[in-house]
């Protein structure tokens, strides 16, 4: 039996959350486990919501276009949580960012759950418990659950394992960005959004919106029963907002239709056991006393030319396993 009545996760009490939310964060071994004790009774109460997650280009505004399609998503009678996952301080491991601070209206409205995560240096910049708190999200009513990525590295690719729906947020001049967009994150993205799309940079918008159109045509889709589109808005006037909502409901529809979405579903939930398995095995050999020891030397054994590197992972994995395996 879980110490938090699952109940009061159900009835969205924001104490019971942010108590759950401590649990399955915590490295302490009785406190996860009662985490893990509370997400299994919850689980029936999870995937109802649409996941979307959210990248874009530096400048481009995504706390502010999530503040202004979150609130309008709020009108319409939804409630919304958003997981903002920060750069972390090196040192600490929590966030430096505070999206609380970026999303005032949202982050203090009753139907909305805004919450910072520290991405404790796991690959991508992902918090490792944000499809945890998704969860939670989930089971305590949260219907649109929006994750918004730091933008670096490999984070993209992180937070679309764990989206029924990426979006790529872009700025109205497509020229430059054409050109330093990654095609890998085009690849992931089910919506390109020209932001900004106001004043004087509408005509940009459209434009942009022609050569995103062109360059997805020489990309193959990803998914069978939908092709990746691009919309213009702009988060500041309020415009398009409510168009690319309706083309969100027509993603999640088609899917649901085709039978891709559960097959989705299905498949991510195997990946994120998979991940998760491979970060407890990278944190057990770090953590391992002997390497710990041997790791300075086989490094400065490498930088000088005398160690392959295969050789040197090698003889490290062999301390590892010996350890681990008896007669190994």
């Amino acid at each position: 039996m879980s110490v938090i009545n699952p109940n009061s996760i159900r009835q969205g009490d924001r104490r019971a959350m942010a108590k759950a939310i401590t649990l399955v964060e915590s490295t302490h071994p009785e406190k996860l486990d009662q985490g893990q004790t509370l997400l299994e009774e919850l689980l029936p109460d999870t995937g109802k919501s649409l996941r979307i997650g959210i990248t874009g280009v530096p400048g481009v505004g995504k706390s502010t276009f999530i503040e202004a399609f979150g609130m309008r998503l709020i009108e319409a009678g939804h409630q919304v949580a958003v997981l903002a996952v920060d750069p972390s301080s090196p040192i600490t491991g929590g966030s430096i960012l505070g999206d609380k601070t970026r999303m005032q209206q949202l982050s203090s409205h009753p139907q909305a759950f805004v919450r910072p995560s520290p991405s404790s240096g796991v690959l991508g910049g992902v918090a490792r418990n944000t499809r945890e708190i998704m969860l939670l999200c989930e089971a305590a009513g949260y219907d649109v659950i929006i994750v918004e990525t730091v933008g670096v590295g490999q984070s993209e690719t992180m937070v679309a394992s764990m989206a029924d729906l990426f979006l790529v947020l872009m700025l109205p001049n497509a020229g430059d960005e054409l050109q330093g967009i990654k095609k890998g994150i085009l690849e992931l993205a089910d919506l390109i959004v020209i932001n900004k799309a106001d004043g004087d940079q509408k005509t940009l918008a459209q434009r942009a919106v022609r050569e995103y159109r062109n360059a997805l045509q020489l990309l193959k889709p990803t998914r069978a029963s939908w092709k990746a589109k691009v919309l213009q808005c702009s988060a500041l006037e309020q415009t398009g907002l409510v168009e690319l909502w309706e083309v969100m409901q027509d993603f999640r529809e088609m899917l649901k239709t085709s039978g891709e979405w559960e097959e989705h579903r299905s498949h991510q939930a195997v990946r994120w056991m998979w991940s998760l398995i491979d970060e407890e095995l990278r944190q057990s050999f770090r953590k391992h006393s002997q390497i710990q020891a041997d790791i300075p030397r086989v490094e400065k054994a490498i930088r000088q030319g005398k160690q392959l590197p295969t050789r040197a992972a090698r003889s490290l994995l062999d301390v590892w396993f010996s350890s681990k395996i008896p007669g190994k």
